[in-house]
């Protein structure tokens, strides 16, 4: 194993990228220095991924890990209907792994900022006898005049989510794509009221809309797109919870108008399938409704991490 210096590091981080934005200054000295579109408003986000809780090795690579810590905070831009800018990379590497794997972590970084023109302004690096931690903090601008807030559901508006959900438990948290160029689209198509992304389970993150909005909802259990990538020998109703609760699908939940709606479902704009699963209500609370009629208070469940 190579010993390799913290600048030696930086020298080779900085070497990788070239200026994908018109900041003013990057890498190199104690600040970077960033020039963002005018009028504007700027969206920051930060997350931290933990080897043993995030990721571990395997499944994960150390280029997988870096991608995954870099699409989590790409999502939560999404949610707000954002444009990645910038992002800040700090890492904590393991002494025993050397150079090539703190290389290989950034590499995964690196191609997925190269993906959605993200430049790469600074960070931190340290080293210890712990774990990988990686620490992402992104700044992006909102693609929308104002960006997208949790709070503006209204009784009667329609409930839609991406792709499919409860798929996370095997590599598709790893390896899954962030839906920027989604939101980016559904805002040009018609106006989102209120947007999630699903990092901790549609029952879970459905809650968080409604507390913000000061609303409730309905949504179809029929109506909720079970991933295929869920165990087909588990039954209906082990799936269906696995759809709702698993967590980490990152895909958007979002509230438009009755009449948006419906045009959406006339003609899709987006490559991926989009699907309404329910209705915004006055009454307080999240319901399931079942195929017979029946209907089932939805509670929060999925992953809520403890302190």
């Amino acid at each position: 194993m190579t010993a390799f210096h913290e600048f030696e590091l930086i020298e080779w981080i900085r070497s990788q990228g070239g200026t994908l934005h018109s900041n003013l200054l990057g890498i190199g000295d104690d600040t970077a220095i960033l020039q963002p579109s005018a009028n504007s408003e700027l969206l920051l986000a930060t997350d931290m991924l933990m080897e043993g809780t995030h990721f571990t090795f395997p499944p994960a690579t150390p280029e997988l890990a870096g991608r995954k810590a870099l699409a989590v905070n790409l999502s939560d831009l999404a949610a707000m209907g954002g444009t990645p800018h910038s992002a800040l990379v700090s890492l904590a590497l393991p002494r025993s792994r050397g150079s090539e794997f703190a290389k290989s972590v950034m590499q995964g970084v690196m191609q997925l900022a190269a993906e959605f023109e993200t430049q790469l302004a600074g960070g931190d690096t340290n080293s210890w006898d712990g774990p990988l931690v990686i620490n992402v903090a992104i700044i992006g601008t909102a693609t929308q005049s104002d960006s997208v807030k949790r709070s503006g559901a209204q009784p009667g508006d329609w409930l839609f989510v991406t792709g499919a959900l409860g798929g996370s438990l095997g590599s598709h948290h790893l390896t899954f794509q962030p839906r920027v160029r989604e939101a980016a689209t559904l805002s040009e198509t018609v106006t989102i009221k209120s947007m999630i992304d699903l990092s901790d389970g549609l029952a879970s993150d459905l809650q968080h809309i409604l507390k913000e909005s000061g609303v409730g909802a309905v949504i179809r259990s029929q109506q909720i797109p079970i991933s295929q990538l869920i165990s087909t020998e588990l039954s209906p109703a082990e799936r269906l919870q696995k759809a709702i609760s698993d967590g980490e699908d990152f895909e958007l939940l979002f509230t438009v108008s009755p009449e948006e709606g419906q045009r959406l479902l006339k003609q899709n704009p987006l490559e991926i399938a989009l699907t309404h699963l329910g209705e915004i209500t006055a009454e307080q609370g999240a319901f399931l409704l079942e195929e017979d009629g029946s209907r089932i208070s939805l509670k929060r469940s999925g992953w809520q991490h403890q302190l």
